[in-house]
């Protein structure tokens, strides 16, 4: 192969480039090159499963440890990222979203994964949900809903049924739950799926379509708390006699309206994509903000744009 002669730039003598390296597939990660610490959820807990299926998923898609980021909260579920060997933060109680956001906006080449509990993201966290599912920050929010706040030992959480008998409600719990499916369409998620632990191809599926989503993308897994809710999912088992109903083939997922009506089916429900839309990302439109705010100031070094931003404020 020939190889172009270039000018050095320091004298008026001609060298050789060397040849570039021959391009090599590079090789996937294993499961144990993904998995960090033990992970330390009770025996039986639908959060290994989500967990073994992230492994999965990385390992399928040949996502790097430099090109993850996964992001959690606190609660049991919020464990995540120190099973992880990857990088991420375990960051405070009900900010992960925020966190992870700032991640995915400032590195969009990254793959941003954010998991956790019915208790993180709803209750302190509810509010950062709804803005960024409103913004279309572009990430992927796994919400493992086991209906009760299990890492603080049985209280009743957003999405506990009326009549859950916990710690802060002996008599029965008499709040109206939250319904995940309901808040994230309405809040303008752009891809909400719903999934359970207990099936785990479908979790690969909905986790799989949800990574690929230029967007929001949510996704609601039921995940059995096997030591403070026992059965919470029953109905939704074959195995244990429930039914795993999948969502009508003649559903239109670009329907909100019939998205919302769908997330209204009474428990069990239904189990796939119920909304999907495409719509500019946050990210999509930071970036031509940026881009047309440096098209102004061509050509200045970065301390005379910092000098211009002060004489303005004079």
């Amino acid at each position: 192969m020939s190889v172009p002669a270039i000018e050095s730039p320091r004298s008026n003598t001609t060298v050789t480039s060397a040849a570039p390296p021959a391009s090599t597939e590079r090789k996937g990660l294993s499961k144990k090159e993904i998995a960090a610490d033990h992970p330390t959820w009770c025996p039986g807990c639908g959060d290994f499963s989500v967990l073994a299926l992230y492994f999965k998923l990385i390992e399928k898609r040949k996502l790097w440890q430099e090109k993850i980021t996964t992001v959690s909260g606190i609660g049991c579920s919020s464990r995540f990222p120190y099973f992880v060997q990857a990088y991420g933060a375990h960051y405070i109680h009900g900010r992960s979203l925020p966190f992870a956001s700032g991640v995915s906006l400032s590195r969009p080449d990254l793959h941003v994964f954010v998991f956790g509990g019915d208790g993180d993201m709803f209750s302190i966290g509810g509010n950062h949900f709804n803005h960024v599912a409103r913004k279309n920050i572009k990430l992927t929010c796994v919400v493992m809903d086991n209906w009760v706040y299990g890492l603080t030992k049985k209280q009743t959480s957003p999405t506990s049924p009326l009549g859950f008998k916990s710690k802060t409600d002996t008599w029965g719990a008499v709040d109206y739950p939250i319904n995940p499916m309901k808040q994230a369409i309405a809040a303008g998620a752009t891809f909400v799926a719903r999934t359970t632990s207990t099936n785990p191809n479908h979790v690969m599926q909905m986790m799989e379509a949800a990574m690929d989503h230029d967007g929001f993308s949510f996704v609601e897994c039921l995940s059995e708390c096997v030591e403070f809710y026992e059965g919470a999912f029953d109905a939704s088992n074959p195995r244990k006699g429930g039914a795993f109903n999948l969502v009508p083939s003649g559903h239109d997922v670009t329907d909100e309206t019939a998205a919302y009506k769908l997330a209204g089916e009474p428990f069990p429900g239904y189990f796939g994509i119920f909304h999907k839309v495409n719509r500019p990302t946050k990210n999509a439109k930071e970036a031509t903000l940026n881009a047309s705010t440096r098209e102004k100031f061509k050509g200045l070094k970065d301390w005379q744009i910092l000098q211009k931003s002060f004489d303005r404020m004079k």
